[in-house]
């Protein structure tokens, strides 16, 4: 059963997902969680704390989603996990996902929050940079920030334009690439 914090960001979490920025506010967040007035200021003092919060939850549903490991055998197996891994992020979790997209904005307005956000997409990509590695990359690294901004493109183009062409050809280019 969800605390009553993990309540009040899973709320966040979807008022940001479906409504924006603007309609995250704490009377809100108790509104849509459904707890007493006062609840969400209660865990979270300031606007910028609940964003906060935000993040740390997004972070924690993500390794609880995707984990942390990925280990594929062969670059076609990569392209199948990472193909996967968009259709899981912009449809059974597009409110997180969009939730995320948000916070991005935000943070680029937000030094504090742009760093731990940094810090998580950092974690993300270590892990396609162990993936790259194994599958015998010369430079996982760069491979692995090529890959990670491809995906975060197509990533944004199914939240924002709600693009549902196939990522294959995409993916399978630039993992192509990575492991020449």
């Amino acid at each position: 059963m969800a605390t009553l914090r993990e309540r009040a960001l899973d709320a966040a979490v979807e008022l940001l997902g479906t409504q924006g920025l603007r309609a995250l506010t704490h009377a809100r967040v108790d509104e849509r969680a459904r707890l007493p007035k006062g609840s969400t200021s209660n865990y979270f003092r300031t606007r910028k704390a609940l964003l906060f919060g935000v993040r740390e939850r997004l972070a924690e549903l993500d390794t609880s989603a995707v984990g942390t490991t990925l280990l594929p055998s062969s670059s076609d197996e990569l392209v199948e996990v990472l193909c996967g891994l968009l259709d899981l992020t912009t449809r059974d979790r597009r409110v997180p996902t969009t939730a995320r997209l948000v916070l991005f904005l935000e943070a680029s307005h937000d030094e504090l929050l742009r760093e731990s956000m940094t810090h998580d997409r950092e974690a993300m990509e270590s892990i396609v940079v162990v993936a790259l590695a194994r599958l015998g990359a010369r430079n996982p690294v760069t491979a692995a920030a090529a890959v990670a901004a491809c995906f975060e493109g197509l990533l944004l183009h199914r939240i924002a334009r709600h693009d549902e062409s196939d990522p294959r050809p995409v993916f399978e280019l630039v993992v192509g690439a990575a492991l020449e």
